[in-house]
């Protein structure tokens, strides 16, 4: 069984997993199953046999990615120099499961700790290729993403400094948070972002980046958001590396540490006790964004 993180978690396990897939994909049925340990709050994944995973909705906000994911990652893999993975089958809400669930791919490569990395540069410029090569992707027709414009956030960022008060420097986040308000929005064309490149969500060998993950939010708009790496996932050396591979101008980039700050205040709080990986994620990037 999964950890729960969400009050309306389903919970789930390898023999629920089993039985669906007795149900839906027989031939699949006879597969070792394991679940497979992670940070990620939106799914709980299952290795299936050496080739497969399969993704199960952990709650009802978590639902509708798999149309999406079936859409669009065929559009945008061929275009990008890391793997993404393929949908291979997807399953129906059965056996008191109440959502639609898929199979998928499985990606080689290992997940990493931000801060614990030997050599952070390569890293740094296998992310601005992805994101660079994101951004050639022509948008038009492609959906929005799906997490919207950073000053919507306004109340929720700043709820969570209250929350936080006595654990975090309030008034030099409130600081920070209100210089990337202030930051000139996003006029040019919209991009393709992954939206969520943490560092749950990339794989690596040998120091590169070699796969990416959970493209559940993905989605055309501010290229800042994918500038939200460069906090969440590498320190000041390499942060400078990324930001000029990248070369954005300065409003883009404020937007970027941004949301870096936004999603680790959010984060911190919710989830400092059901994804202690999670919470300790946020910490490193709003330490970034506050040592910057």
């Amino acid at each position: 069984m999964t950890r729960k993180m969400h009050a309306r978690e389903i919970e789930t396990d390898a023999a629920l997993v089993r039985n669906l897939l007795a149900a839906a994909f027989p031939h699949w049925a006879g597969l070792p199953i394991h679940p497979v340990p992670s940070s990620g709050t939106v799914n709980a994944l299952y290795r299936l046999g050496a080739h497969m995973v399969a993704r199960l909705p952990r709650t009802d906000w978590a639902t509708g990615a798999i149309d999406r994911q079936e859409r669009w990652l065929p559009v945008l893999a061929p275009a990008l120099p890391v793997a993404v993975p393929r949908l291979l089958a997807r399953g129906d809400p059965a056996l008191g499961y109440p959502f639609g669930w898929g199979v998928y791919s499985w990606l080689p490569g290992r997940t990493f700790v931000a801060g614990e990395l030997a050599d952070e540069v390569g890293l740094a410029r296998s992310l601005a290729a992805l994101v660079l090569a994101l951004w050639k992707i022509e948008p038009f027709g492609g959906p929005p993403q799906r997490r919207g414009d950073l000053r919507g956030w306004d109340k929720p960022a700043r709820d969570a400094i209250n929350a936080l008060e006595g654990l975090l420097d309030g008034r030099a986040l409130r600081a920070a948070w209100e210089e990337s308000l202030a930051a000139e929005t996003w006029s040019g064309a919209p991009r393709w972002v992954h939206a969520d490149l943490m560092p749950a969500n990339l794989l690596l060998e040998s120091g590169l980046l070699s796969g990416v993950i959970d493209w559940e939010a993905a989605g055309v708009g501010d290229p800042a958001l994918d500038l939200a790496v460069a906090w969440n996932a590498l320190s000041a050396h390499a942060r400078e590396v990324f930001r000029a591979l990248v070369d954005v101008d300065e409003p883009t980039w404020i937007r970027g540490r941004g949301w870096a700050l936004c999603t680790g205040l959010v984060a911190l709080p919710y989830y400092i006790d059901s994804n202690p990986e999670l919470a300790a994620n946020a910490r490193f990037r709003i330490t970034q964004v506050l040592d910057c």
